[in-house]
C-alpha cells in the first residue's frame, strides 16, 4: 500500500485498483476499489439479481458481460472513483453469511449504506449505483440515506413489483408455455407471501423455487419499486436501453413519474446490460465481455454527477 500511495503521489491521476473489506454478519464483505488521486465523487456500484459479481459476471449462469468493470474504469478515466461491491454470500464476500439465500432486501440495503460509509474515505460525495435488482437496493439504501450519500444512479432498474417482471419474462419464453399456469399460480402465492412445498412443484421448476429462494422472493416481491422511488427527494438518474427485453422503457416511465427530479437518459438500442444491441445475436451483450458500453452511458452518468452534486 506504501507503494500505491508513491504511486499516486507522483502521478496524481492515476487510477489504482485495491480490494476493500468492511465487516459483514459473520465476515468480511469485500468490494474492488477504484481510487483516483484528488477525486471529489465515488460510485458505489451494487449487482442485479442472484450470483452477479462485482464485474458483472454470474458463470454459472451464462452472464459473463464485464459491464460493471467497464463502468468503473470508464469512470475512473473521467476522475471518478467507484467500488464495485460482492454481495453477501457471494464470491469475495462468501463468508459474510451462511447461506447466500438466506437475505432481504433491506440487509443488502444496510450493507450498501456501510459501503457509501467506506466509500466516502476515498471520496466525499458518494453516489450509489444500482443495475437491475440492485436499483431497488439503492433505492431502500436510500431511504435512510447515510452521511456522504448525494443521489442514486438507477440502471436498468425496475419499476414495477419484480414478481410482476418475473412472471412477464417467464411468458415471454415460448418454452414456458407448458408451466405457466404452475408458475402463474406460484409467483402469485409468493407475492402474497406463502410458499409452496419444492416437493410438489414440477422437477424442471424446482431450482427456481427452494425454499431458500422463495423466502428470498416474498421479501423482493412485496416491493413496489415506484412506491420507495417517492421517499427520495434528492438528486437521481434513470438510465434505461430501449432494447432491454428483461426490464423495458415502462420501468424508467414509472420510476421517472415517482422521481419528479430525476434526470432521465434512454440508451439507444441498448440491452439490459448497458450496451448497443448485436443485430442477430441478442445474448452477445450478456456473454462477450469484450463489447464495450453503449458510448452514451458512461458520459451520462458523468455529466448527471457533475451537474447534481451539493454546490456544483
Amino acid at each position: 500500500m506504501r507503494l500505491l500511495s508513491l504511486i499516486a503521489a507522483l502521478f496524481p491521476s492515476v487510477a489504482l485498483a485495491d480490494i476493500v473489506e468492511i465487516p459483514g454478519p459473520n465476515g468480511p464483505l469485500a468490494a474492488e476499489a477504484i481510487t483516483v488521486s484528488g477525486a471529489t465523487h465515488a460510485v458505489v456500484i451494487i449487482p442485479g439479481s442472484g450470483p452477479t459479481d462485482r464485474d458483472g459476471n454470474a458463470p454459472q449462469m451464462g452472464l459473463n458481460s464485464d459491464t460493471y468493470r467497464l463502468l468503473a474504469e470508464g469512470l475512473a478515466e473521467r476522475g471518478i472513483a467507484s467500488l464495485r461491491i460482492d454481495k453477501r454470500g457471494f464470491y469475495d464476500s462468501e463468508t459474510a453469511i451462511d447461506d447466500p439465500n438466506d437475505v432481504t432486501i433491506e440487509a443488502y440495503a444496510q450493507d450498501a449504506r456501510d459501503w457509501v460509509t467506506r466509500a466516502a474515505e476515498i471520496a466525499p460525495c458518494v453516489w450509489l449505483a444500482g443495475h437491475s435488482e440492485g436499483g431497488l437496493v439503492a433505492l431502500v439504501a436510500a431511504q435512510d440515506p447515510p452521511d456522504g450519500l448525494c443521489g442514486v444512479i438507477l440502471m436498468a432498474a425496475p419499476g414495477r413489483p419484480v414478481g410482476q417482471l418475473m412472471l412477464e419474462q417467464l411468458e415471454a419464453n415460448p418454452a414456458n408455455a407448458p408451466f405457466l399456469p404452475e408458475l402463474q399460480t406460484i409467483i402469485s402465492g409468493l407475492e402474497g407471501g406463502d410458499m409452496r412445498d419444492p416437493e410438489t412443484i414440477s422437477p424442471i421448476l424446482q431450482p427456481l423455487f427452494s425454499d431458500g429462494l422463495q423466502r428470498y422472493m416474498i421479501n423482493l416481491f412485496s416491493y413496489d419499486p415506484a412506491d420507495v422511488a417517492r421517499d427520495w427527494t434528492g438528486p437521481a438518474l434513470i438510465l434505461q436501453g430501449n432494447a432491454d427485453i428483461q426490464i423495458g422503457p415502462e420501468n424508467g416511465e414509472r420510476l421517472a413519474a415517482a422521481l419528479p427530479q430525476a434526470a432521465t437518459v434512454t440508451l439507444a438500442e441498448a440491452t439490459h446490460m448497458l450496451k448497443r444491441d448485436v443485430t442477430g445475436q441478442p445474448y452477445a451483450t450478456y456473454t462477450d465481455p469484450n463489447l464495450p458500453l453503449h458510448e452514451d452511458a458512461v458520459p451520462s452518468i458523468v455529466a448527471f454527477i457533475e451537474s447534481s452534486a451539493p454546490g456544483e
